[in-house]
């Protein structure tokens, strides 16, 4: 199971600032006032050689000598969901009575606990972090988050105090892993007990009735899976109950873990922002998938037509996965959508020949060559595979980093389409060759820079 990290301080320490530079995103709103994070914010971080969840959480002000109960409940949801907890707290400012009554309830809590003293630039990392050994939890570490100075160094005091090789009952390793995800209500719990033939999972018309990641083994067609049924994965302002926040990373973790990840929606609801920034998670992640349309059977042919519209317009970008209607309820192309997804699981994990692939570039560049940038033309040499799950195509040639998005998606459409990679992301990775004639000018002897100086006089005669 991946690790979690939770990032806690009072407001305005850059808690937000640190979870984008550990995340390499900028999903956390950054901004120099107190109290914009109010919700959590939960991301992928790759913390040294392993992987790990990151949460952002909103500050606790604790100015006075006890933290209120409210801020006490927020301060004991991050602990309880983290392996390793980091206390945050300003360099320039010193140890406050709000760093003092979050480090107590720290304490309380037993968890392990990093200080990052943040906003230190320009400072000497021991006497910076000198006061702030009063809190108690070791030597703490000094850091600018704004810059990413000292951070790898953070990163090391987390990764080793990670447990290794935590998890629950090991899962089953025969078949292939597929997770079920979607917000709330939409019929994860009975579209499992559909496949299944029988009422395993608890269901009821309420949302939130699965409260953790559930694996199950299961048989069809000879072909074996392990289908894992999740808690639904809402929008973070409505995540408030203590137990929904355990669920919340048990989905994300189980989107880490799977082979391949079923994304359902509601028909009746439509697209939601948050199945979009579910879909953008686990294709981030780089997770093959399948979409299903769930109650799909109470709409109209008018209301049919809509949602199609709908699913073009707000997700254009999952062309190259299968979208299936169904009724979990009635079980109609249900096993439609698990064979699309068990056949993306496959196109993950997918040889690519490299002649093959240098066939697809030639035959590629040949119907389309790159386009002219600054005068000068791309020119693509050779493809090779960089990598699984997602698969990663890597392309070698002089002045690649100048092809246009627009090239490189016709490319990813090309590899895509030779080697039938559906329902699965595809990676393209550039690299270009160094010019061989970088530095020539300083291999000719002088009598060669003389004539070729003479030469360039003439001209411009």
């Amino acid at each position: 199971m991946l690790p979690v990290v939770a990032l806690v301080g009072r407001p305005n320490v850059g808690k937000s600032t640190l979870f984008n530079q550990l995340t390499g995103t900028r999903d956390a709103l950054v901004a120099d006032y107190p109290g914009l994070t109010r919700d959590r914010l939960y991301g992928y971080a790759q913390l040294g050689d392993s992987g790990a969840l990151v949460i952002d959480t909103g500050g606790l002000t604790g100015e006075r000598a006890e933290l209120d109960e409210s801020m006490a409940r927020q301060v004991d949801l991050a602990v309880a969901e983290a392996q390793v907890v980091v206390l945050i707290v300003e360099g320039p400012v010193g140890v406050t009575t709000g760093d003092e009554a979050i480090a107590r309830q720290l304490h309380r809590a037993g968890k392990s606990v990093v200080v990052a003293v943040n906003k230190t630039e320009g400072q000497s990392p021991d006497v910076a972090v000198a006061e702030f050994h009063a809190l108690g939890f070791g030597d703490p570490v000094a850091i600018a988050a704004v810059s990413g100075q000292r951070v790898n160094a953070l990163v090391q005091r987390i990764t080793a105090l990670c447990p290794e090789g935590e998890a629950d009952e090991a899962p089953a390793t025969e078949g292939k892993r597929i997770a079920v995800v979607g917000r709330p209500n939409v019929g994860k719990s009975t579209l499992i007990n559909r496949y299944l033939g029988e009422d395993r999972l608890v269901t009821q018309d309420q949302a939130g009735t699965t409260r953790d990641s559930i694996a199950i083994p299961f048989q069809v067609d000879d072909h074996d899976y392990v289908l894992v049924d999740t808690a639904g994965i809402r929008r973070k302002a409505r995540v408030t109950d203590t137990i929904e926040k355990f669920s919340v990373v048990k989905s994300l973790q189980a989107v880490e873990e799977s082979d391949a990840v079923i994304v359902l929606l509601d028909a009746q609801e439509g697209v939601t922002e948050q199945d979009v920034s579910l879909i953008g998670l686990i294709l981030e992640r780089g997770r093959a998938l399948a979409l299903g349309v769930n109650k799909w059977d109470g709409l109209s042919e008018s209301q049919r037509s809509q949602v199609r519209r709908e699913l073009d317009r707000r997700l254009p970008f999952l062309d190259f996965v299968a979208q299936h209607f169904i009724s979990a309820k009635h079980g109609s192309h249900i096993h439609d959508l698990l064979r699309s997804a068990a056949k993306a699981a496959d196109a993950a994990v997918r040889d690519l020949p490299t002649p093959r692939l240098n066939d697809v570039l030639q035959a590629a560049v040949q119907a389309h060559p790159p386009p002219i940038v600054r005068r000068s033309r791309a020119k693509l040499s050779y493809a090779h595979q960089g990598g699984k799950r997602p698969p990663v195509v890597v392309v070698h040639g002089n002045q690649t980093q100048r092809l246009p998005g627009t090239y490189r998606r016709y490319l990813v459409n090309c590899f895509r389409k030779a080697f039938k990679l559906r329902g699965t992301p595809l990676r393209l990775e550039l690299r270009s060759s160094d010019n061989p004639f970088a530095g020539r000018r300083n291999r000719l002897t002088p009598r060669q820079q003389r004539r070729r100086a003479r030469v360039r006089r003439q001209r411009k005669r």
